[in-house]
Protein backbone atom coordinates (compact mmCIF):
# COMPACT_ATOMS: atom_id res chain seq x y z
CA UNK A 1 0.00 0.00 0.00
CA UNK A 2 1.36 3.42 -0.96
CA UNK A 3 1.90 5.92 1.86
CA UNK A 4 2.13 3.06 4.37
CA UNK A 5 4.52 5.09 6.52
CA UNK A 6 1.98 7.89 6.89
CA UNK A 7 -0.61 5.48 8.32
CA UNK A 8 2.01 3.89 10.56
CA UNK A 9 3.07 7.32 11.82
CA UNK A 10 -0.49 8.25 12.72
CA UNK A 11 -0.91 4.94 14.55
CA UNK A 12 2.17 5.78 16.62
CA UNK A 13 0.91 9.31 17.18
CA UNK A 14 -2.16 7.81 18.86
CA UNK A 15 0.14 6.10 21.37
CA UNK A 16 2.22 9.22 22.05
CA UNK A 17 -0.87 11.43 22.47
CA UNK A 18 -2.54 9.03 24.90
CA UNK A 19 -5.42 8.09 22.63
CA UNK A 20 -4.70 4.46 23.58
CA UNK A 21 -1.83 2.47 25.11
CA UNK A 22 -1.72 0.32 21.98
CA UNK A 23 -3.53 -0.52 18.77
CA UNK A 24 -3.69 -2.88 15.80
CA UNK A 25 -4.88 -1.84 12.34
CA UNK A 26 -5.67 -4.24 9.52
CA UNK A 27 -6.80 -2.85 6.17
CA UNK A 28 -7.92 -5.16 3.38
CA UNK A 29 -8.70 -4.41 -0.27
CA UNK A 30 -10.14 -7.15 -2.46
CA UNK A 31 -9.05 -9.81 0.06
CA UNK A 32 -5.45 -8.53 0.11
CA UNK A 33 -4.10 -7.44 3.53
CA UNK A 34 -2.56 -4.18 2.37
CA UNK A 35 -1.79 -2.78 5.83
CA UNK A 36 -1.37 -4.75 9.05
CA UNK A 37 0.53 -3.11 11.91
CA UNK A 38 0.61 -2.99 15.71
CA UNK A 39 1.80 -0.13 17.91
CA UNK A 40 2.27 0.55 21.61
CA UNK A 41 1.48 -1.79 24.47
CA UNK A 42 -1.27 -4.29 25.16
CA UNK A 43 -0.78 -3.96 28.92
CA UNK A 44 0.70 -1.05 30.90
CA UNK A 45 -0.39 -2.06 34.41
CA UNK A 46 0.10 -4.09 36.61
CA UNK A 47 2.94 -5.10 34.23
CA UNK A 48 3.86 -4.24 30.65
CA UNK A 49 3.61 -6.14 27.37
CA UNK A 50 4.01 -5.04 23.74
CA UNK A 51 1.06 -4.95 21.38
CA UNK A 52 1.31 -7.63 18.71
CA UNK A 53 -0.63 -8.17 15.49
CA UNK A 54 -1.93 -11.40 17.06
CA UNK A 55 -3.13 -9.77 20.33
CA UNK A 56 -6.62 -10.89 21.35
CA UNK A 57 -9.08 -8.09 22.20
CA UNK A 58 -12.30 -7.88 24.16
CA UNK A 59 -14.45 -6.72 21.25
CA UNK A 60 -17.30 -5.39 23.44
CA UNK A 61 -20.23 -4.37 21.21
CA UNK A 62 -18.66 -5.86 18.08
CA UNK A 63 -20.31 -8.93 19.61
CA UNK A 64 -23.59 -7.57 18.26
CA UNK A 65 -22.72 -7.79 14.52
CA UNK A 66 -20.00 -10.46 14.60
CA UNK A 67 -21.72 -12.97 16.90
CA UNK A 68 -25.41 -12.39 17.62
CA UNK A 69 -26.24 -10.97 14.17
CA UNK A 70 -24.16 -13.63 12.39
CA UNK A 71 -26.12 -16.34 14.21
CA UNK A 72 -29.44 -14.70 13.35
CA UNK A 73 -28.39 -14.29 9.73
CA UNK A 74 -27.75 -18.03 9.53
CA UNK A 75 -31.06 -18.89 11.19
CA UNK A 76 -32.94 -16.55 8.84
CA UNK A 77 -31.08 -17.98 5.86
CA UNK A 78 -32.16 -21.50 6.83
CA UNK A 79 -35.78 -20.45 7.34
CA UNK A 80 -35.77 -20.96 11.11
CA UNK A 81 -36.56 -17.31 11.90
CA UNK A 82 -38.75 -14.74 10.17
CA UNK A 83 -37.43 -11.23 10.85
CA UNK A 84 -40.96 -9.79 11.00
CA UNK A 85 -42.64 -12.50 13.07
CA UNK A 86 -43.25 -11.58 16.74
CA UNK A 87 -40.42 -13.06 18.78
CA UNK A 88 -42.86 -14.54 21.29
CA UNK A 89 -43.66 -17.20 18.67
CA UNK A 90 -40.01 -18.24 18.62
CA UNK A 91 -39.50 -17.93 22.35
CA UNK A 92 -42.76 -19.68 23.12
CA UNK A 93 -43.37 -17.24 25.96
CA UNK A 94 -46.37 -15.03 26.53
CA UNK A 95 -44.84 -11.55 26.48
CA UNK A 96 -46.42 -8.52 28.18
CA UNK A 97 -48.73 -6.56 25.93
CA UNK A 98 -46.23 -3.75 25.26
CA UNK A 99 -43.69 -6.31 24.00
CA UNK A 100 -45.98 -8.78 22.26
CA UNK A 101 -45.32 -7.28 18.81
CA UNK A 102 -41.53 -7.11 19.06
CA UNK A 103 -39.69 -8.60 16.08
CA UNK A 104 -36.09 -9.43 15.31
CA UNK A 105 -36.04 -6.61 12.76
CA UNK A 106 -36.99 -4.05 15.39
CA UNK A 107 -34.44 -5.42 17.85
CA UNK A 108 -31.62 -5.56 15.28
CA UNK A 109 -32.31 -1.92 14.34
CA UNK A 110 -32.44 -0.70 17.96
CA UNK A 111 -36.04 0.39 17.45
CA UNK A 112 -37.79 -2.03 19.84
CA UNK A 113 -38.46 0.36 22.70
CA UNK A 114 -35.77 -0.78 25.12
CA UNK A 115 -33.61 1.80 26.90
CA UNK A 116 -29.90 1.82 26.18
CA UNK A 117 -28.49 0.24 29.34
CA UNK A 118 -29.14 -0.72 32.94
CA UNK A 119 -26.68 -1.92 35.64
CA UNK A 120 -28.34 -5.32 36.10
CA UNK A 121 -25.08 -6.76 37.42
CA UNK A 122 -25.50 -4.95 40.73
CA UNK A 123 -28.74 -6.85 41.34
CA UNK A 124 -27.75 -10.10 39.62
CA UNK A 125 -24.77 -10.76 41.87
CA UNK A 126 -27.21 -11.61 44.68
CA UNK A 127 -28.42 -14.64 42.67
CA UNK A 128 -26.62 -17.93 41.88
CA UNK A 129 -25.20 -17.92 38.36
CA UNK A 130 -27.61 -20.63 37.24
CA UNK A 131 -30.60 -18.40 38.06
CA UNK A 132 -29.38 -15.11 36.63
CA UNK A 133 -30.64 -15.50 33.06
CA UNK A 134 -34.12 -16.34 34.36
CA UNK A 135 -34.07 -13.35 36.69
CA UNK A 136 -32.85 -11.03 33.92
CA UNK A 137 -35.61 -12.26 31.62
CA UNK A 138 -38.22 -11.49 34.27
CA UNK A 139 -36.84 -7.98 34.82
CA UNK A 140 -36.61 -7.19 31.10
CA UNK A 141 -40.15 -8.35 30.46
CA UNK A 142 -41.66 -6.60 33.49
CA UNK A 143 -40.02 -3.21 33.03
CA UNK A 144 -41.95 -0.78 30.82
CA UNK A 145 -40.46 0.15 27.46
CA UNK A 146 -38.88 3.56 27.03
CA UNK A 147 -40.89 4.35 23.88
CA UNK A 148 -43.36 2.72 21.53
CA UNK A 149 -41.58 0.18 19.28
CA UNK A 150 -40.92 1.42 15.77
CA UNK A 151 -41.28 5.12 16.65
CA UNK A 152 -37.69 5.92 17.64
CA UNK A 153 -34.14 4.56 17.61
CA UNK A 154 -32.18 4.13 20.84
CA UNK A 155 -28.98 2.11 20.69
CA UNK A 156 -29.60 -0.68 23.22
CA UNK A 157 -27.67 -3.48 24.87
CA UNK A 158 -30.94 -4.74 26.31
CA UNK A 159 -32.46 -5.56 22.94
CA UNK A 160 -29.49 -7.74 22.07
CA UNK A 161 -29.80 -9.57 25.39
CA UNK A 162 -33.25 -10.59 24.18
CA UNK A 163 -31.86 -11.62 20.77
CA UNK A 164 -29.51 -14.07 22.51
CA UNK A 165 -32.56 -15.96 23.80
CA UNK A 166 -34.10 -15.90 20.31
CA UNK A 167 -30.96 -17.50 18.85
CA UNK A 168 -30.84 -20.16 21.53
CA UNK A 169 -34.52 -21.03 21.25
CA UNK A 170 -34.49 -21.15 17.44
CA UNK A 171 -31.26 -23.15 17.22
CA UNK A 172 -31.67 -25.37 20.28
CA UNK A 173 -28.04 -24.59 21.21
CA UNK A 174 -26.16 -22.17 23.48
CA UNK A 175 -24.89 -19.26 21.38
CA UNK A 176 -21.16 -20.12 21.82
CA UNK A 177 -21.80 -23.70 20.63
CA UNK A 178 -23.83 -22.49 17.66
CA UNK A 179 -21.13 -20.03 16.58
CA UNK A 180 -18.35 -22.59 16.98
CA UNK A 181 -20.24 -25.20 14.96
CA UNK A 182 -21.32 -22.92 12.12
CA UNK A 183 -18.50 -20.37 11.87
CA UNK A 184 -15.49 -20.52 14.17
CA UNK A 185 -14.49 -24.16 13.63
CA UNK A 186 -15.25 -24.33 9.86
CA UNK A 187 -13.28 -21.11 9.35
CA UNK A 188 -10.36 -22.25 11.52
CA UNK A 189 -10.70 -19.41 14.03
CA UNK A 190 -8.63 -20.62 16.96
CA UNK A 191 -8.57 -17.34 18.92
CA UNK A 192 -12.21 -16.28 18.55
CA UNK A 193 -14.60 -17.15 21.36
CA UNK A 194 -17.47 -15.97 23.53
CA UNK A 195 -17.18 -15.62 27.29
CA UNK A 196 -14.65 -17.40 29.45
CA UNK A 197 -13.41 -19.91 26.86
CA UNK A 198 -9.84 -18.60 26.94
CA UNK A 199 -8.75 -21.24 29.44
CA UNK A 200 -9.80 -24.01 27.08
CA UNK A 201 -7.83 -22.35 24.29
CA UNK A 202 -4.75 -22.20 26.55
CA UNK A 203 -4.18 -18.51 25.92
CA UNK A 204 -1.77 -16.66 28.19
CA UNK A 205 -2.51 -13.30 29.83
CA UNK A 206 0.22 -11.75 27.67
CA UNK A 207 -1.80 -12.61 24.55
CA UNK A 208 -4.66 -10.27 25.54
CA UNK A 209 -5.13 -6.52 25.41
CA UNK A 210 -5.99 -5.32 28.90
CA UNK A 211 -9.05 -3.17 29.51
CA UNK A 212 -10.11 -1.15 32.54
CA UNK A 213 -9.31 -1.36 36.20
CA UNK A 214 -12.78 -2.36 37.38
CA UNK A 215 -13.74 -0.95 40.79
CA UNK A 216 -16.53 -3.56 41.06
CA UNK A 217 -14.20 -6.52 40.49
CA UNK A 218 -11.16 -4.71 41.93
CA UNK A 219 -8.68 -5.65 39.23
CA UNK A 220 -7.55 -4.81 35.72
CA UNK A 221 -9.57 -6.92 33.31
CA UNK A 222 -7.34 -9.17 31.25
CA UNK A 223 -8.77 -12.09 29.27
CA UNK A 224 -12.18 -11.67 30.93
CA UNK A 225 -15.07 -9.66 29.59
CA UNK A 226 -15.03 -6.00 30.55
CA UNK A 227 -18.79 -5.45 30.30
CA UNK A 228 -20.22 -5.86 33.79
CA UNK A 229 -23.62 -7.21 32.75
CA UNK A 230 -22.02 -9.79 30.45
CA UNK A 231 -19.65 -10.80 33.24
CA UNK A 232 -22.53 -11.28 35.69
CA UNK A 233 -24.30 -13.50 33.14
CA UNK A 234 -21.37 -15.89 32.89
CA UNK A 235 -19.05 -14.04 30.52
CA UNK A 236 -21.24 -13.14 27.57
CA UNK A 237 -24.68 -12.17 26.35
CA UNK A 238 -26.07 -10.95 23.03
CA UNK A 239 -24.45 -7.54 23.42
CA UNK A 240 -20.90 -8.30 24.63
CA UNK A 241 -18.45 -11.09 25.36
CA UNK A 242 -16.76 -11.81 22.00
CA UNK A 243 -12.95 -12.00 21.90
CA UNK A 244 -10.81 -12.19 18.78
CA UNK A 245 -7.81 -10.70 16.99
CA UNK A 246 -7.57 -8.58 13.86
CA UNK A 247 -6.75 -11.41 11.44
CA UNK A 248 -9.66 -13.60 12.55
CA UNK A 249 -12.09 -10.68 12.53
CA UNK A 250 -11.00 -10.08 8.96
CA UNK A 251 -11.81 -13.70 8.09
CA UNK A 252 -15.39 -13.11 9.33
CA UNK A 253 -15.58 -9.81 7.45
CA UNK A 254 -14.24 -11.45 4.27
CA UNK A 255 -16.92 -14.12 4.61
CA UNK A 256 -19.66 -11.50 4.67
CA UNK A 257 -18.09 -9.44 1.89
CA UNK A 258 -17.71 -12.43 -0.43
CA UNK A 259 -21.30 -13.54 0.10
CA UNK A 260 -22.57 -9.97 -0.31
CA UNK A 261 -20.73 -9.71 -3.62
CA UNK A 262 -21.94 -13.14 -4.78
CA UNK A 263 -18.44 -14.62 -4.84
CA UNK A 264 -19.47 -17.56 -2.64
CA UNK A 265 -22.66 -19.18 -1.34
CA UNK A 266 -21.51 -21.82 1.11
CA UNK A 267 -22.39 -20.18 4.44
CA UNK A 268 -25.34 -17.98 3.36
CA UNK A 269 -27.35 -17.12 0.30
CA UNK A 270 -25.98 -13.79 -1.00
CA UNK A 271 -29.47 -12.27 -0.93
CA UNK A 272 -29.71 -12.91 2.82
CA UNK A 273 -26.43 -11.10 3.47
CA UNK A 274 -27.48 -8.21 1.24
CA UNK A 275 -30.76 -7.89 3.12
CA UNK A 276 -28.96 -7.73 6.48
CA UNK A 277 -26.39 -5.17 5.31
CA UNK A 278 -28.94 -2.79 3.77
CA UNK A 279 -30.01 0.31 5.73
CA UNK A 280 -33.55 -0.31 6.98
CA UNK A 281 -34.84 3.25 7.49
CA UNK A 282 -37.28 2.02 10.13
CA UNK A 283 -37.39 5.35 11.94
CA UNK A 284 -36.64 8.96 11.03
CA UNK A 285 -32.91 9.47 10.43
CA UNK A 286 -32.00 5.97 11.60
CA UNK A 287 -28.69 4.78 10.13
CA UNK A 288 -29.12 1.13 11.12
CA UNK A 289 -29.00 -1.92 8.90
CA UNK A 290 -29.74 -5.27 10.61
CA UNK A 291 -27.26 -5.45 13.48
CA UNK A 292 -24.84 -3.16 11.62
CA UNK A 293 -24.61 0.62 11.45
CA UNK A 294 -24.08 2.64 8.26
CA UNK A 295 -22.24 5.96 7.85
CA UNK A 296 -24.05 9.02 9.14
CA UNK A 297 -24.13 12.07 6.90
CA UNK A 298 -22.04 14.11 9.33
CA UNK A 299 -19.29 13.19 11.80
CA UNK A 300 -19.24 9.48 10.98
CA UNK A 301 -16.67 7.40 12.85
CA UNK A 302 -15.82 5.95 9.42
CA UNK A 303 -14.48 9.33 8.32
CA UNK A 304 -15.19 10.96 4.98
CA UNK A 305 -14.27 8.33 2.39
CA UNK A 306 -16.46 5.29 3.03
CA UNK A 307 -19.30 5.06 0.53
CA UNK A 308 -22.98 5.10 1.47
CA UNK A 309 -22.92 1.34 0.86
CA UNK A 310 -20.76 0.70 3.92
CA UNK A 311 -21.49 -0.99 7.25
CA UNK A 312 -19.64 -0.90 10.52
CA UNK A 313 -19.80 -0.99 14.29
CA UNK A 314 -17.94 0.29 17.33
CA UNK A 315 -17.04 -1.41 20.60
CA UNK A 316 -16.80 0.42 23.94
CA UNK A 317 -13.35 -1.00 24.71
CA UNK A 318 -11.90 0.87 21.72
CA UNK A 319 -12.61 -1.49 18.83
CA UNK A 320 -14.22 -0.93 15.44
CA UNK A 321 -14.77 -2.38 12.00
CA UNK A 322 -15.92 -0.68 8.80
CA UNK A 323 -16.58 -2.42 5.50
CA UNK A 324 -17.10 -0.55 2.23
CA UNK A 325 -19.31 -2.99 0.32
CA UNK A 326 -19.09 -0.99 -2.90
CA UNK A 327 -15.31 -0.62 -2.99
CA UNK A 328 -14.47 -3.97 -1.34
CA UNK A 329 -12.52 -2.42 1.54
CA UNK A 330 -12.34 -3.60 5.16
CA UNK A 331 -10.69 -1.62 7.96
CA UNK A 332 -10.34 -3.17 11.43
CA UNK A 333 -9.08 -0.81 14.15
CA UNK A 334 -8.54 -2.39 17.56
CA UNK A 335 -7.33 -0.46 20.62
CA UNK A 336 -7.32 -0.79 24.40
CA UNK A 337 -8.33 2.84 24.86
CA UNK A 338 -10.09 2.16 28.21
CA UNK A 339 -6.92 0.70 29.77
CA UNK A 340 -6.63 1.57 32.57
CA UNK A 341 -9.68 3.88 32.65
CA UNK A 342 -12.82 4.47 30.58
CA UNK A 343 -12.48 8.21 31.15
CA UNK A 344 -10.16 8.39 28.13
CA UNK A 345 -12.38 9.46 25.20
CA UNK A 346 -9.73 10.82 22.83
CA UNK A 347 -10.51 8.06 20.35
CA UNK A 348 -13.73 9.82 19.26
CA UNK A 349 -11.79 12.47 17.37
CA UNK A 350 -8.94 10.15 16.38
CA UNK A 351 -10.91 7.29 14.81
CA UNK A 352 -12.21 9.29 11.78
CA UNK A 353 -8.68 10.62 11.22
CA UNK A 354 -7.11 7.19 10.93
CA UNK A 355 -9.94 5.94 8.71
CA UNK A 356 -9.42 8.92 6.40
CA UNK A 357 -5.64 8.38 6.34
CA UNK A 358 -6.08 4.68 5.48
CA UNK A 359 -8.66 5.32 2.78
CA UNK A 360 -6.52 8.03 1.16
CA UNK A 361 -3.56 5.62 1.13
CA UNK A 362 -5.77 2.84 -0.26
CA UNK A 363 -7.14 5.08 -3.00
CA UNK A 364 -3.56 5.92 -4.03
CA UNK A 365 -2.72 2.21 -3.93
CA UNK A 366 -5.69 1.17 -6.07
CA UNK A 367 -5.01 3.92 -8.60
CA UNK A 368 -1.45 2.76 -9.18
Amino acid sequence: MKDRESVKALLGEGVRDGVYPGAVVLASWRRERVFFEAAGRSVITPWEAPMERTTVFDLASLTKPLATTMALMKLVDEGNIDLDEPIQKVLDWVLPEDKSGLTCRLLLCHAAGFPSWHPFYLELEAFPLALRETQLRRWLMERPLAYEPGTDTVYSDLGFMVLKWVVERASGMPVPDYLRAHFFVPLGLGNTFLGHAAGGLRLKDSQFAATEYCSWRRRVMLGQVHDENAHALGGYSGHAGLFSNAEEICVLADLLMQHYRGERRDFFRPETVRAFLRRQNLTHKSTWALGWDTPSEESSSAGCHFSAKSVGHLGFTGTSIWMDLERDVIVIFLTNRIHPTRKNEKIRAFRPRIHDRIREALDAHSAS
